[in-house]
């Protein structure tokens, strides 16, 4: 967990600072909104900052968004005047922490920082086999490329290979190539020097060099535009980078993950992936399984969503019924982990009595629902192909949205880029697709 303290916090720098490192927090301390922005602009991964009350927060969290720096923003200080701590949290800053501060309260704020939805949590031995290649390969150099379907958690498990290698002690750096639109992805992974690009205020260290010694995850690589592949596969070939504007080449040494969620072969068949890049890439691959080919951590983990969602919203923790734990073992799940947990917590929030009832688990498409010793098996579903099962999903999803992408992406778990590119698959085929709305 890292924490940078922007301000003099009144003196209460050391008390802040000691409680954030018993609750193993690594800290670091700036005093101004330039220096702070400085600190972040150099690479350094920063998950959580405590900028004081009194300073520029609105000129700070402004910078921090139009430069695409990612980092949670609370504000601190001793004043009583409410009026600071509401400006704060109208400029943008998630919670204002009164000083001296309380360390249950700064806990809790660490917390939420670490994201604690990275755990491993299964039971089943599907996916202990998993692991145990991950953990097999994880000590090489080698790169890895991590398949399956969205929603498996993939990036959960690149964390896992992180964490068991010998870059461990170093950053673990996550960039999602389907959320940063083309223009931008390029400065993200290779950063810019100064007056690169029009808004190009300050240098900014790309993904890559902040990732040196340690691993970056090239998570859903298959929406990388080709002409950025092409400056990637240099990047790792040569172990150097360019900067946008920069005049030299700079070294590097960065292990890659990549997770996709597309069949690669077939894209670079299609000629939409560069076949050199998939060799690069797919030195090891790892296959995580759908969570309906691994039942028995379907009970494992929506008993920890349980524990997770009841004891965010404050809740007491209920136990899920046998009846309510069959309808999630009979379910396809075709959103797999991602799914199943938008389904306990909203099990976790609706759910009346000492229990968590059948009534609770509302599923998204109930019309995937299978017998239930078929589901637990693993045996051959008669229902259709996942191929036609997951087009029936897509359009009905679109249909339910009345046609807008965005909302039917959000809802599918996918990137814009992704559902757009199944459309036009299904319209070729001959299939009726709902008029875009938005």
């Amino acid at each position: 967990m890292e924490l940078l303290i922007v301000g003099t916090l009144d003196g209460q720098i050391g008390a802040a600072s000691k409680i954030a490192i018993s609750h193993g927090g690594h800290v670091s301390i700036t005093e101004t909104v330039e220096e702070g922005l400085a600190f972040l602009r150099s690479g350094k991964t920063i998950e959580l900052v405590m900028i004081d009350v009194k300073l520029d927060i609105h000129t700070f969290i402004s910078s921090l968004e139009s430069e695409r720096i990612n980092a949670l923003v609370v504000a601190a200080g001793v004043s009583t005047n409410p009026t600071l701590a509401v400006k704060a949290i109208k400029a943008g800053a998630k919670e204002y922490i009164p000083l001296p501060p309380d360390p249950e309260m700064i806990g809790a704020v660490l917390a939420a920082a670490t994201r604690e939805n990275h755990a491993l949590i299964y039971g089943d031995k599907k996916t202990e086999e998993v692991l145990k290649l991950a953990k097999q390969v994880a000590p090489s150099e080698a790169s890895i490329l991590l398949t399956g379907e969205s929603g498996t958690g993939k990036e959960i498990f690149s964390r896992f290979v992180h964490d068991n290698s010998k870059r461990a002690n170093n950053k673990f750096v996550a960039v999602n190539c389907a959320a940063i639109p083309e223009t931008l992805l390029e400065s993200e992974l290779f950063g810019y020097e100064k007056g690169a690009f029009t808004g190009a205020v300050a240098r900014r260290i790309g993904k890559f060099e902040e990732a040196s010694e340690g691993t970056l995850l090239l998570d859903e690589i298959s929406e990388m535009d080709i002409k950025i592949q092409a400056k990637l596969l240099r990047a790792i070939q040569e172990k150097e980078i360019d900067r946008i504007g920069g005049k030299s080449p700079i070294k590097v040494n960065t292990r890659i993950i990549a997770t996709s969620n597309r069949n690669l072969e077939a894209e670079v068949e299609r000629g939409a992936f560069r076949q050199d890049l998939y060799y690069r890439l797919n030195v090891i691959n790892i296959e995580i399984p759908s969570l309906k080919d691994r039942p028995n951590d379907i009970p494992v983990l929506a008993k920890h969503f349980v524990k997770k969602y009841s004891e965010m919203n404050d809740i007491g923790i209920k136990p899920l019924t046998e009846e309510a734990e069959k309808k999630l073992l009979s379910y396809l799940w075709p959103g797999n982990v991602r799914e199943l947990e938008n389904t306990i917590h909203r099990a976790v929030l609706v759910s009346t009595g000492e229990e968590i009832g059948e009534g609770a688990i509302i599923l998204s498409h109930p019309n995937l629902v299978v017998n239930n010793q078929e589901a637990v098996s693993g045996g051959e579903f008669q229902l259709s192909t996942m191929a036609d099962m997951e087009r029936n999903l897509i359009i009905d999803t679109l249909k339910h949205t009345l046609g807008n992408r965005t909302n039917a992406a959000n809802i599918l778990g996918i990137s814009i880029r992704t559902l757009r590119n199944k459309l036009k698959q299904y319209q070729d085929g001959g299939f009726d697709v709902p008029e875009a709305n938005g």
